[in-house]
């Protein structure tokens, strides 16, 4: 009874190990990738042989298949990446998890020297140790999350270890044969590791027992099979759950996912019965630990082959199962099964702060074109328009704010910083449009228009607003610190202006040519032309910003506004000239 006991502890604590070192080697390459990869994985839309490569590339960095699925509902459900598009990313991914159980299959490894220095079960005391002095002497963020990958592998290789030993003799307890027994039958031994994967929600951790079983000596490639068709169905449970919730393309991910892996488990049994009934002998003999490899990898890419052709009616399968409903319009924001990949989520929220500018940036566009011409539909457009800015900033920034409390690398942590304080500003900026519209409304209402000479001194000043926030957007979006440069020489030529315009109005006021009504007006729409320029300058510094490690628009204005800054004086003469009255 105690060494059951001990069996089951060391089996249960290996797993833990196994579990807790492939998440920490996980996170550190899902950072170390930077979003990259899933920035990519975003542009493939058509080619399935680009997607399935994606896919591999992808499975193998963050080194967990179920990840990279529940990845791909948060696109879909998201409406960034089209249902139709993943297939190939799964197949791609099916064959990228089987690394793992190759990387395994050396710790069965025996001979002379240079063998043993192949088995990882050499070499992982010294990578965790490798792992451990960058992890505090670095102040790299690169080299820490390195770290953590080493860190990660060793305590993947040593919960192994202790699995296998758990195995090492299993075969002397009583009971076993009657185990081994009930695996011989191809069916239950499909179903046990089906359940037992779903219920751990890691293919690889399976496929690990399995090796560790395999390195005992106690089961056959007729056992081994089965329970590794079994792991590759169990693992779809992840994605199952995470689609609770989502939209019909997300779940048909799920079901395509599910499907692929059920129909070539089902091909596979076949063939294995076929084989049995013909007596092939190899069906018979011990698997090793590399047998178990080559099954799980075959078994991936022969799958890949046959579906690949009649793709069209996997799509058609999967759309029959989860049917069109008419009623569905719910629109995702920002898709919460993203909120762990850090560097994902982050080019998302990216992604919708590029959004919100062009918004806040239209908004504007259109309520000066007002005062030219009035429009009741432009009106309405930019009321929605001010409504949306508030509900971009309002999710947003709650996200981001959530984000930001993850395990970020300082330029995630400064990227976050940044879009927090702009999306602030945006959404200033969308009121500010409806101020300045609500204020055409009124002349438009009371039928009244601004003298020759003050619309004349209106088109120069709202020329420079429009060309501010162009500036603005556009270097948000790209990431462009010289064109951000361009903002605080032209923010000061609008202060500039806009004291001007308002002594000339004070002439107009005095000498009569102007009432006090319209002047109301013409000083209402000033100021909203200031606080616009003023939240224009906030994000240009943000974006200029970018190299360094935390925010300071004070300090940093203070700077580039000196005299001594050539380059800024020079951009300044220039727009004052452009926009000289």
């Amino acid at each position: 009874m105690e060494t059951i006991f001990n069996m089951i502890v060391m089996l249960i604590g290996g797993l833990v190990f196994f579990l807790f070192g492939m998440n920490v080697m996980s996170d550190g390459l899902e950072t170390m990738a930077g979003g990259k990869l899933e920035k990519t994985m975003k542009k493939v839309t058509a080619n399935d042989f680009l997607g399935f490569f994606l896919g591999a590339g992808i499975t193998i960095a963050i080194q967990s298949s179920s990840a990279f699925t529940v990845m791909l509902i948060g696109l879909v459900n998201s409406g960034i990446m089209n249902f139709t598009s993943t297939f190939g990313m799964i197949m791609g991914s099916n064959v990228g998890t089987t690394l793992t159980a190759w990387l395994l299959s050396l710790a069965g490894l025996e001979g002379n020297f240079f063998i043993t220095l192949l088995n990882p079960s050499t070499f992982a005391p010294l990578l965790a140790g490798i792992g451990i002095v960058m992890q505090m002497l670095s102040k790299d963020d690169k080299k820490k999350q390195l770290g953590n990958i080493f860190i990660g592998f060793s305590i993947l290789i040593c919960g192994m270890d202790l699995m296998s030993d758990s195995m090492a003799s299993v075969r002397t307890l009583e009971g076993f044969d009657t185990f081994l027994l009930a695996l011989k039958s191809p069916i239950i031994a499909l179903l046990v590791s089906t359940a037992f994967t779903g219920v751990i929600q890691s293919s690889a951790a399976t496929i690990g027992i399995v090796q560790a079983l395999a390195l005992s000596g106690g089961i056959t490639w007729e056992m081994a099979i089965p329970l590794v068709l079994g792991a590759n169905i169990g693992t779809c449970v992840t994605a199952l759950i995470s689609s609770i919730g989502t939209n019909k393309n997300a779940k048909r991910v799920v079901v395509m996912h599910f499907s692929v892996n059920v129909f070539g488990s089902v091909l596979c049994m076949i063939i294995m019965y076929v084989m049995r009934a013909f007596g092939v002998s190899i069906l018979g003999a011990e698997i090793a630990m590399v047998g178990v490899a080559i099954v799980h990898t075959l078994f991936n890419t022969v799958n890949t082959i046959i579906l690949l052709p009649i793709k069209k009616l996997l799509v058609k399968f999967c759309i029959w199962v989860v049917r069109d409903k008419e009623e569905e319009t719910r629109t995702v924001f920002l898709d919460e099964r993203i909120f762990n990949n850090s560097p994902l989520a982050i080019s998302e929220c990216h992604r919708l702060a590029n959004e919100m500018a062009d918004y806040a940036k239209e908004a504007i566009n259109d309520s000066i074109k007002l005062f030219e011409k009035y429009d009741g539909e432009t009106v309405k457009k930019l009321i929605d328009l001010e409504s949306l800015t508030d509900k971009y900033e309002d999710r947003l920034g709650t996200y981001l704010v959530r984000l930001s409390s993850n395990n970020l690398s300082k330029s995630d942590s400064h990227a976050v910083a940044r879009m927090l304080h702009s999306i602030g500003d945006y959404e200033r900026i969308g009121d500010h449009a409806l101020n300045i519209c609500k204020l055409a409304e009124e002349m438009h209402t009371k039928g009244i228009q601004f003298s020759d000479n003050a619309q004349h001194e209106l088109l120069v000043v709202s020329s420079a607003i429009n060309e501010i926030v162009d500036l603005t957007v556009k270097s948000f979006k790209n990431d462009d610190a010289a064109t951000a440069s361009q903002v605080e020489p032209l923010e000061q030529v609008i202060d500039g202006l806009n004291d001007n315009l308002k002594a000339l109005h004070i002439e107009r006021l005095q000498a009569n040519d102007c009432t006090i009504e319209l002047g109301f007006i013409f000083t209402d729409l000033l100021t909203n032309f200031e606080r616009v320029s003023d939240h224009c300058s906030n994000v240009a510094v943000y974006t200029m910003q970018l190299s360094g490690d935390k925010l300071d628009a004070h300090n940093y204005l203070n700077a580039i506004k000196s005299t001594t800054n050539d380059k800024f004086m020079d951009k300044f003469n220039a727009y004052s000239n452009k926009y000289s009255l």
